[in-house]
């Protein structure tokens, strides 16, 4: 079984997954945006999940960057979509997927349990 975690290795919110992750001796892929690229079939797979307005960062350094003609043009998954793919560091992070299957976007203790649990069972 397979868990990738998909974000940005100098992110805050990736490494505390990444650490956590490793204390629960969950083995995981590590996807790095910055050197791998963006998926887009799996930017589809995440929209689909979990709709396309969870996983843009509206709090983070990029987006407040964004001059607001783009900011005000991210209305629907379609244009959150080339957005997530032509500014990788808008996505919300970890994106993390076990079995193809999102399990969390964000740092998400809860859900993030969940998974350990359902590994060690």
């Amino acid at each position: 079984m397979s868990t990738i975690v998909y974000g940005i290795p100098n992110c805050d919110t990736v490494k505390k997954s990444r650490v956590w992750l490793s204390e629960q001796g969950v083995d995981y892929t590590f996807h790095d945006y910055k050197k791998q690229g963006v998926p887009a079939e799996r930017v589809d797979a995440w929209i689909a999940a979990v709709g396309w307005e969870p996983l843009v960062n509206r709090q983070g350094t990029t987006w407040r960057k964004l001059d607001e003609a783009t900011k005000a043009g991210v209305v629907d998954a379609a244009s959150a979509k080339a957005l997530m793919l032509s500014q990788a560091s808008v996505i919300k992070r970890p994106v993390i997927e076990r079995e193809g299957v999102v399990v969390s976007v964000g740092f998400d203790n809860k859900r993030l349990s969940e998974l350990a649990s359902r590994l060690s069972a």
